[in-house]
């Protein structure tokens, strides 16, 4: 292989910039946040950041003083907005994706070496499936999902886990955005099936109804919605 080859072969990367203030215009080194995250331009849709991920990243930003010692787990991680963001407000984070991606399980690393996180694992786990990483998982408080929902056919894998994940620890929470792409779509049956609830969380309640968030252009006219994700205290409700 030639080096003009090679170079061809090498992924080609833009780096984004996230800045998040403190609500109270503080003075001093603390005053805001700033994450530093790598997109790939690739075909591979994971490798960026979509619209869903700065609004996830923001209610965890919002939230920021309860985060100290919390356990969280991404999944589908992708360019690990969210988990970027929880573990610099001092979360116990593991980043994951698609073991069938190495790609975005790379990127993942590289969102993390960014952003001087050299202690975050990052694990291979598909929606759906049983593995020996996911069998092994400590204690999670936390799951976060950004833009989860996107493929319908996906949606009962990613509740599937979910499930596995609370079953193991009851009083864990499932943070997630997603875009409003069809008035068809829908998880309350899924939800029903896998005994879990949801709340949906305005975004004014913490600062997201907004076009732009974190300095970028994101979410921009996006409909986005959040909610949250746990196992219903009496199955039979």
């Amino acid at each position: 292989m030639s080096e003009e080859e090679g170079r061809r072969m090498e992924p080609r990367i833009v780096y984004r910039e996230y800045v998040y203030p403190r609500e109270d215009g503080g003075a001093g080194p603390s005053r805001e946040l700033r994450l530093r995250i790598p997109e790939v331009l690739d075909s591979e849709y994971g490798m960026y950041v979509w619209p869903c991920a700065p609004v996830l990243a923001q209610y965890i930003w919002y939230h920021r003083a309860s985060m100290t010692g919390k356990r969280l787990l991404e999944v589908g991680a992708g360019v690990s907005l969210p988990g970027i963001m929880a573990a610099k407000c001092g979360a116990n984070v593991i980043l994951s994706d698609s073991a069938a991606l190495p790609q975005c399980l790379e990127n993942c690393s590289r969102s993390c070496a960014q952003n001087n996180l050299t202690t975050v694992p990052v694990l291979g786990l598909t929606w759906g499936e049983v593995s020996p990483d996911l069998l092994t998982l400590p204690p999670i408080d936390i799951i976060l999902g950004s833009d989860v929902f996107y493929e319908p056919k996906d949606f009962e894998d990613v509740l599937v886990s979910a499930r596995f994940i609370m079953e193991r620890n009851p009083n864990a929470e499932f943070w997630t955005t997603y875009q409003v792409r069809s008035a068809n779509w829908s998880i309350d049956a899924l939800l029903h099936k896998w005994d879990l609830r949801c709340v949906n969380v305005p975004l004014r309640e913490f600062d997201a109804d907004r076009e732009c968030l974190a300095g970028s252009a994101l979410p921009g006219r996006h409909s986005i919605q959040m909610m949250i994700i746990t196992m219903k205290r009496d199955p039979l409700c």
